[in-house]
């Protein structure tokens, strides 16, 4: 069975860092496009960044310059680092896995950055 296990939310204050990461099957890992989405209560589910299997990367506007997505193919895994993180990040953040005819989502990590 496919799954994406996200690890490394938690309580930061704001102007810290956290690191993100999430662990896909290697059935599938190679070949997608993996993706960093959050969620607050009440509000849809938006990208925060992506890297596509060849690497190329895009972020939302708002976490442009604080944000990096990176993935490891040796390790099945991609990352989300974190820096200046700011109040309104607060969030469930998923990862995201999306093939031709595929999309896995991970089952979500809480970031909240508060002082």
């Amino acid at each position: 069975q496919v799954q994406l296990v996200e690890s490394g939310g938690g309580l930061v204050q704001p102007g810290g860092s956290l690191r993100l990461s999430c662990a896909a099957s290697r059935a599938i890992f190679s070949s997608s496009t993996m993706g960093w989405y959050r969620q607050i209560p009440g509000k849809e589910r938006e990208l925060v960044a992506s890297i596509t299997s060849a690497g190329s990367t895009m972020y939302a506007d708002d976490v442009k310059a604080r944000f990096t997505i990176s993935r490891d193919n040796t390790k099945n895994t991609v990352y989300l680092q974190m820096n200046s993180l700011k109040p309104e990040d607060t969030a469930v953040y998923y990862c995201n896995a999306r093939g031709i005819s595929y999309v896995i989502w991970g089952k979500g990590t809480k970031v909240t950055s508060s002082s």
